[in-house]
């Protein structure tokens, strides 16, 4: 059975102080947060994804959003350096965790920046975001690493939201999915389908048909179970005061034999 493994990361002591970019600041409850993480988590080991803690980073406010640190492709993790300079120092512990199960480590160095919220993969081809996180020598670095791996990477503009990943992820046949208000130009995407709510474009492919969504998309679950896909919801409300998604939360893997 293929090896299915998810980094996490438990939201620390400062989550309430957490960036915001797009959003008015309004208050997070910080015991609420981490019920909703275990949640969140829970979930994926309930869809045969064994989770992985990544060491706390407390001086991180947005080290729980785990997967900014990194990008994968294969069995390569390229470790990001994020436009947020705060941000940085939450790399050292994802790319030890990494390393433990035996993938390949690169770096993305500066003056490049990139963040792994701005990275969607479908198949072999990689949109990569370009905005206020991620910039073109960013996007260089990531060509580099991937490109000779046989990815075909695609830039794409990002203003309206924090990450790419903010606005647009796929389903499992490979359909851009997005909340059009927030999405640059959907003509980049061979197939976009525009859902409802903002929670809606955030989808984890948990296997077999399911997709974890945020309980705050109710509509958009059921266009996604219209289209024979299983919902899985999960309510990540805290998360979603800090502009945070269901796949930021984690680190997907897949195939990697540690």
């Amino acid at each position: 059975m293929p090896s299915r493994k998810a980094l996490v990361r438990r939201p620390g002591p400062r989550l309430t102080e957490g960036l915001l970019t797009h959003l008015e600041r309004t208050p997070v409850d910080a015991g609420l947060a981490l019920a909703q993480w275990e949640s969140y988590t829970a979930a994926l080991r309930e869809h045969g994804w064994e989770t992985t803690e990544v060491a706390p980073a407390d001086d991180c406010p947005d080290a729980v959003f785990v997967e900014d640190p990194v990008v994968m492709f294969r069995d390569v993790a390229l470790i990001a350096r994020s436009g947020a300079a705060s941000r940085r120092p939450e790399t050292a512990a994802v790319e030890e965790a990494l390393s433990a199960l035996g993938c390949r480590i690169e770096r993305v160095t500066g003056p490049g920046t990139l963040d792994g919220g701005d990275v969607l993969k479908v198949g072999d081809t990689v949109y990569a975001g370009q905005g206020g996180r991620t910039n073109a020598e960013g996007l260089r670095q990531l060509r580099a690493a991937f490109e000779p791996l046989g990815a075909r990477v695609v830039a794409v503009p990002v203003s309206r939201a924090l990450h790419l990943k903010s606005a647009v992820t796929a389903l499992p046949d490979g359909t851009v999915i997005g909340y059009a208000p927030l999405v640059d130009d959907p003509s980049l995407f061979p197939r976009f389908l525009s859902v409802p709510e903002e929670g809606g474009s955030h989808v984890v492919l948990l296997g077999d048909g399911k997709l974890l969504l945020a309980a705050s998309a109710p509509r958009s679950a059921d266009v996604f179970a219209g289209l024979g896909l299983e919902p899985v919801p999960v309510d990540i409300g805290e998360f979603e005061k800090l502009e945070g998604c269901v796949t930021c939360l984690s680190v997907r893997l897949r195939d990697l034999r540690a």
